[in-house]
C-alpha cells in the first residue's frame, strides 16, 4: 500500500485554520481543593430528604451526590476494608490515589466508565502491584478470562448503593428483613414468635427462581419507578448487561467444592501466602459460614452489579410484599366472640408467651392472615379454612407470572398445617395446645369453671438439620446416634489456638439460636460435638489412645495442658506461661448445661421499626416546626422544665451567688425536708 494517500490526508489536516485544532487538555484539578464536605453528613441529610418526601414521588437529581469525591473517597475507603479487613484514615490517603479516584469519578460522570473494563484501569487495589514490566500474552489472557471483578468496579458500587439505599429504603415494605440495614434473620424470627400465633395453616414459598432468572428490563422498570437520573440509570443498565449470572457462579462453586474432595490427602500442606495477598477467613467462620439456611445461602448477582444486587431483587420484590399487604387488610374479619383481635388488623397487643384462646370452628371464627419475606423465601400465616390458603396461593402464582414472566409451581409454593410443623431459617413453628381451667365470677356471685383451649406458639431449632451439617462438615457420622470425628483440619494448630477457634464458633452458634425455645438443648448438643471432636483430635496428637485419657489430664473443658510423653523433659506449662512464652489455654464453653443461657423472651413490638428509622422519624417530627410548637406549649402545660431553661437556671445563679452559694433543687428540697423534721426538736 502507498504512502502518499496518507502523506496528502496530514498535509490537509495541517492546512486547516487555527480553530479547528483540537483543543488544549483542561487543567488538571487538586483532588484537595474538592474535598470540602463529611461525606456521612452528605448521606445523612440525604436520608433524611428521602424519608420526609412522599414514598410514590421518584428522585430526579442524583447526579450532584454522583459528582461528589467526598463520597467517592468514603467509598475507597470501604472497599479497601473489604479487601484488606482495615479500614484507612482519610488523612493516610496518598495524592496520587486521590488523584486516580478523581480519573475515575470524571469518567463515570462524563459516561466513559465500563464495567468490567480490564485493560482500562483507573485505580488499583492496595494488594495489586503496578504493572512496570513486560506483561506475557498468556499472563494477559488470564487475567482478561479470570471472573474476579476488578477493584474499581467495587468502588463505582459502593457510591451508587451509598446513593440509592437511602432513596428506595422508605419505598420498602416492612415485611421484607433481607439485605437490608437494622433487618436480619432474628428480626423474622422475633416477628413470627410475636405475630403468627393462632395462625392454621401456613405457605412457604421458594422464589429463588425468580431471582435468577429475572429479566434487566424488569430490573429497570422497578429502578426508574423511583429514580429518573439519565446518568445513574444508565450506569445500572450498562451494569445489568453484564455476562455474568448468578447461577454461572454457583455452578462454578459446586466445580470447586467437587474438585476439593477429589483432592488427594498428600495435597493437604500449609499453603504459603503472597506478600500482599489478605489471610483467609479463620476456620470457626468457614464453619459457621457453612451452617447458612437454605433462605441464607443463596445471594443474588446480576450482572455487574455486585453489592447492588440485593437492594435489586428487594425492589423487584417489593411489589409483591405491597399486594400481600392490601391482601391482609382484605382479608381480615373478626369475630365479636374473640378476645384477641377485635377492631382492626393491628390490634391485639398482648404477650405472645400467653395462650390465645380463640373459637375452635364454626362461622365465627376469626380470619386473619400475615406475610413476611426472607429474601427469595416467604411464609404466609392464615387463620380460616384451607381453601383459603389454596386462593391465596392462586393468585400469588398468577401475580409472579404476570409481573416476572415466570411461573410457579406448587411445589414451590406449598400448603402446610401448624401441626405437622412448618421449617423456616433452620427454626421449626408449631404449636403447644394447652387445656388451662378458667374460673370466672357470674352476676349473682356465683362462681363458674370452664375447661378452656389455647395454642402456644414454639419456634424451636432442628436439631436434624444442625446434625446434617455437623456431618457435611466431618464432625460426626450418622444420623439418629451421631458419632463425633475427629477435628483433623486443626491438627497442625496448638492447644490454645484451637480451644479459642472452637469457642468462637461456638459463641456464634449460642447467638444464632437465641431466640429458639430449645436453646439449651441445642447449643448443648453443639457443645458435646466439638468437645468429643477436640478430644479424639488431641488423643490422637498427643499419643493419648482415647478420649478417657485426655478428659482426665486436661478437664472435662480440656483447659489443661497436653504433653506428647510423661518422659519429655520440657520445661511446666505454668513456668512458659509465666515468662510469656506459650498462650494461656482456655477452656471449651458451655461444658455444663448450666453454663448455657436461655431462651431470649423479650417481647417485640408488633409494629417494630428498626432505630435507624424510628430515629429519622422523630428527627423529621422535630424539623417541623408546628410539632415544636405543639411540643413546647404541652411541656408548659404540664409544668414541665425543659433543659434548656434549667441550663439558663444554672449559668445565672453561677453568675449573681457565685459557685458556692449555689444550690440544686435536689439540694434545696432536702435542706428544706431536714429543717422541717428538725422543728419539732
Amino acid at each position: 500500500m502507498s504512502l502518499r494517500p496518507n502523506i496528502k490526508h496530514l498535509t490537509r489536516i495541517r492546512s486547516l485554520p487555527h480553530h479547528h485544532h483540537r483543543a488544549p487538555p483542561p487543567p488538571r484539578q487538586d483532588p484537595y481543593t474538592l474535598l470540602k464536605e463529611d461525606p456521612i453528613q452528605v448521606i445523612s441529610e440525604l436520608w433524611v430528604r428521602t424519608f420526609s418526601s412522599p414514598s410514590n414521588k421518584p428522585i430526579t437529581n442524583l447526579t450532584g451526590f454522583l459528582s461528589k469525591l467526598d463520597l467517592w473517597v468514603l467509598a475507597y475507603q470501604r472497599t479497601v476494608a473489604h479487601v484488606t479487613g482495615s479500614f484507612p484514615a482519610r488523612n493516610a490517603i496518598h495524592s496520587p490515589t486521590l488523584s486516580h479516584l478523581l480519573s475515575l469519578r470524571n469518567a463515570v460522570v462524563q459516561g466513559h466508565f465500563n464495567w468490567n473494563m480490564k485493560t482500562q484501569i483507573f485505580i488499583r487495589s492496595p494488594n495489586e502491584r503496578p504493572i512496570t514490566q513486560f506483561t506475557s500474552k498468556r499472563k494477559i489472557q488470564s487475567m482478561l478470562s479470570s471472573n474476579t471483578p476488578p477493584f474499581q468496579d467495587r468502588v463505582v458500587q459502593e457510591v451508587l448503593l451509598m446513593i440509592l439505599e437511602p432513596v428506595f429504603e422508605p419505598k420498602f415494605s416492612s415485611k421484607s428483613h433481607a439485605f437490608r440495614p437494622g433487618r436480619n434473620a432474628h428480626t423474622v424470627i422475633r416477628t413470627i414468635r410475636s405475630n403468627f400465633a393462632g395462625y392454621l395453616w401456613f405457605i412457604k414459598g421458594d422464589l429463588s427462581g425468580i431471582l435468577d432468572n429475572i429479566g434487566a428490563n424488569v430490573v429497570m422498570g422497578c429502578v426508574e419507578k423511583g429514580v429518573r437520573d439519565r446518568k445513574v440509570l444508565s450506569l445500572i443498565k450498562s451494569a445489568l448487561g453484564g455476562p455474568e449470572r448468578n447461577r454461572v457462579q454457583r455452578g462454578e462453586d459446586c466445580e470447586k467444592k467437587v474438585k476439593r474432595k477429589v483432592k488427594k490427602r498428600n495435597s493437604t500442606r500449609k499453603r504459603i501466602l503472597n506478600e500482599n495477598e489478605p489471610k483467609p477467613d479463620p476456620y470457626w467462620l468457614r464453619i459457621f459460614f457453612d451452617f447458612a439456611p437454605e433462605e441464607a445461602a443463596k445471594v443474588p448477582n446480576y450482572g455487574n452489579c455486585g453489592i447492588l444486587s440485593p437492594m435489586f431483587a428487594n425492589l423487584c420484590l417489593n411489589e409483591l410484599d405491597h399486594m400481600m399487604e392490601e391482601r391482609i387488610v382484605a382479608f381480615f374479619r373478626p369475630c365479636r366472640f374473640d378476645s384477641i383481635w377485635k377492631d382492626s388488623v393491628n390490634d391485639g397487643c398482648h404477650n405472645p408467651s400467653w395462650p390465645e384462646f380463640v373459637p375452635a370452628s364454626g362461622r365465627e371464627k376469626t380470619r386473619k392472615m400475615d406475610y413476611i419475606r426472607f429474601g427469595g423465601h416467604f411464609l404466609i400465616g392464615i387463620r380460616g379454612p384451607r381453601e383459603d390458603a389454596v386462593e391465596i396461593r392462586k393468585d400469588i402464582i398468577e401475580f409472579c407470572d404476570g409481573k416476572y414472566g415466570l411461573r410457579l409451581d406448587n411445589t414451590k409454593v406449598e400448603i402446610e398445617h401448624i401441626s405437622r410443623g412448618i421449617q423456616f431459617l433452620d427454626h421449626i413453628i408449631c404449636r403447644r395446645v394447652i387445656r388451662p381451667t378458667l374460673r370466672y365470677t357470674a352476676t349473682g356471685g356465683k362462681i363458674f369453671s370452664e375447661r378452656g383451649v389455647g395454642t402456644l406458639l414454639s419456634v424451636t431449632a432442628s436439631l436434624q438439620q444442625c446434625i446434617r451439617q455437623f456431618r457435611q462438615l466431618k464432625f460426626v457420622k450418622g444420623d439418629r446416634d451421631p458419632e463425633p470425628l475427629p477435628c483433623t483440619p486443626m491438627l497442625y494448630s496448638g492447644q490454645a489456638h484451637t480451644n479459642s477457634q472452637m469457642n468462637k464458633f461456638l459463641e456464634t452458634m449460642a447467638d444464632w439460636y437465641r431466640y429458639a425455645d430449645n436453646r439449651k438443648k441445642i447449643v448443648g448438643f453443639c457443645a458435646y460435638v466439638v468437645r468429643s471432636s477436640l478430644a479424639k483430635l488431641y488423643a490422637a496428637r498427643y499419643r493419648l489412645k482415647s478420649r478417657a485419657k485426655v478428659y482426665k489430664i486436661a478437664s472435662r473443658d480440656l483447659s489443661g495442658p497436653l504433653r506428647e510423653s510423661s518422659n519429655n523433659a520440657a520445661p511446666e506449662y505454668s513456668d512458659l506461661l509465666r515468662m510469656g512464652l506459650v498462650d494461656a489455654i482456655e477452656g471449651v464453653q458451655f461444658s455444663h448445661t448450666s453454663s448455657i443461657p436461655s431462651c431470649d423472651y423479650t417481647p417485640f413490638p408488633r409494629n417494630w421499626v428498626p432505630n435507624h428509622e424510628r430515629v429519622l422519624r422523630e428527627y423529621i417530627r422535630l424539623q417541623d416546626p408546628k410539632f415544636f410548637c405543639e411540643l413546647h406549649r404541652s411541656i408548659k402545660r404540664r409544668g414541665l422544665s425543659l433543659p434548656q431553661d434549667e441550663i439558663s437556671d444554672i449559668v445565672w445563679d453561677y453568675k449573681t451567688l457565685g459557685v458556692r452559694s449555689y444550690m440544686s433543687n435536689s439540694e434545696k428540697e432536702t435542706k428544706n425536708a431536714s429543717e422541717e423534721v428538725m422543728l419539732p426538736l
